[in-house]
């Protein structure tokens, strides 16, 4: 029995005298009861565990909360996960596909081009827009401190 829990080593120390008194025949019971007790616990702990991170999940998307404090990415803080920006690019050169072949039978070789341009110039101002995001962000957490 680890020692961090004083009150269970007490149960565990109660429930063994006990059978030592009444016997074997009352070991079923004493055992089911201590194993309540444990998991009595166990539910209570876990029950602090999971109101202690809602509750920083709330403080984090509350507004005016400090973003960078919960220890979650700068990038996820302000909603631009690893999946959303992946997924951003994905559409992007999904979409790029029949534009490229409207532009090659329209246009040529210089209309696949333009739309490269455009496709390229669409990623590269949602980048710029996330990295500016990223960089007000901690402008704002050094402001703060």
């Amino acid at each position: 029995m680890d020692a961090r829990d004083p009150d269970l080593n007490k149960e565990l120390d109660a429930a063994l005298q006990t059978r030592k008194e009444l016997g074997a025949e009352y070991e079923s019971e004493l055992v089911d009861s201590f194993m309540e007790k444990v998991e009595q616990r166990f539910n209570d702990t876990a029950d602090r565990h999971v109101r202690r991170q809602l509750a920083e999940q709330q403080m984090a998307t509350a507004p005016g909360s400090r973003p960078y404090a919960t220890g979650a990415p700068a990038d996820q803080a302000h909603g631009l996960g690893v999946g959303e920006r992946f997924a951003f690019v994905g559409v992007s050169l999904v979409l790029a596909i029949p534009l490229s072949a409207i532009g090659v039978v329209n246009e040529g070789l210089p209309g696949l081009l333009i739309t490269w341009a455009g496709v390229f110039g669409v990623n590269a101002v949602h980048a710029m827009g996330a990295f500016s995001r990223l960089r007000r962000g901690h402008g704002q957490e050094k402001s703060r401190d």
